[in-house]
């Protein structure tokens, strides 16, 4: 019994080094070239701020100029060696591509892709089972899938030449399916799979461009906070929810030490999606209670 508990502890122990003591050193980002998408609010404004407390060099995008604006003001006031707005829309082709050419005119170059816009929720009306609109989910698709691909692309000859890192930013919904969110987890789903199989062809090339996968769980973004009141969920999301600026400082360990993938909340999120790889049937079923009318 005695020996149970010591491997108990012991394992316990092993899961918090895994978590906490990751080799993170803040001076590797002092001077780091970085981009970061969908920087107008949320996740993404507080990573921005980070990243200029760290003393980098960061090009900023979201669609609304005046935000982006503010973002960068402040930017520089907590010690951003450089801070650049580039305003656009990640779901048009010339936006990425002005944003990639921006790091390359102003900065020379680039160390990370921090991947982290995002469209809609939800489509207008609220959450629905899926109807065919196809219409619809292209441009979810647009923005939330290939948006992230076409950026990546664009900016691997410049990752090529810094050793550089991709960061994506996720969701547990990308691991773990859900109803009424069909089209949300397809996109999220679609980016665990392409950034996995480009990590094996980057280790094939033998290029040394780090790829991390940033699976979230609930955050108190307005965006995640709309979505779990239009699910009539409002109540417990603002329960369990994690601050962004907590997740933003976590993300952005995890891609400066190179991990392959980031839970967060690790408790919320990591248990769920193993226990589907186990047990699918069981998460379906429990699924299903929380839907179908009693």
């Amino acid at each position: 019994m005695a020996g149970r508990t010591w491997l108990a502890i012991l394992l316990a122990a092993v899961v918090i080094c895994y978590i906490y003591f990751d080799g993170y050193d803040p001076e590797s980002l002092r001077g780091a070239r970085v981009i970061v998408t969908g920087c107008s609010t949320g996740i993404g404004e507080q990573m921005a701020y980070h990243y200029a407390r760290l003393g980098a060099k960061v090009i900023i995008t979201a669609r609304r100029e005046a935000r982006l604006k503010e973002v960068v003001a402040k930017m520089k006031d907590l010690g951003a060696q450089e801070a650049i707005y580039v305003a656009g829309d990640m779901g048009k082709a010339e936006d990425c591509e002005r944003t990639i050419q921006t790091a390359k005119e102003k900065f020379g170059g680039l160390d990370i892709l921090m991947l982290n816009h995002m469209g809609s929720s939800f489509k207008k009306g609220g959450p629905f089972l899926w109807d065919g609109d196809m219409a619809f989910i292209e441009d979810f698709t647009n923005i939330n899938y290939l948006s992230y691909v076409r950026l990546a692309s664009l900016a691997l000859p410049m990752l090529e030449q810094s050793n550089g890192s991709v960061v994506v930013v996720s969701s547990g919904l990308g691991k773990v399916t859900s109803t009424f969110v069909s089209y949300y987890s397809g996109a999220k789903f679609a980016l665990d799979g392409f950034f996995g199989s480009l990590r094996q062809e980057l280790q094939l090339k033998k290029v040394d461009v780090s790829i991390t996968l940033v699976v979230l769980g609930m955050v108190d973004t307005e965006q995640s906070m709309n979505s779990a009141k239009v699910m009539g969920l409002l109540d417990v999301a603002k329960m369990i929810a994690y601050s962004a600026e907590d997740a933003a400082m976590a993300i952005i360990r995890g891609g400066a030490t190179r991990q392959r993938e980031l839970y967060y909340p690790w408790m919320m999120v990591w248990p769920l999606t193993k226990l589907r790889a186990v047990f699918p049937e069981l998460l379906d079923w429990l699924e299903l209670q929380k839907t179908v009318p009693k």
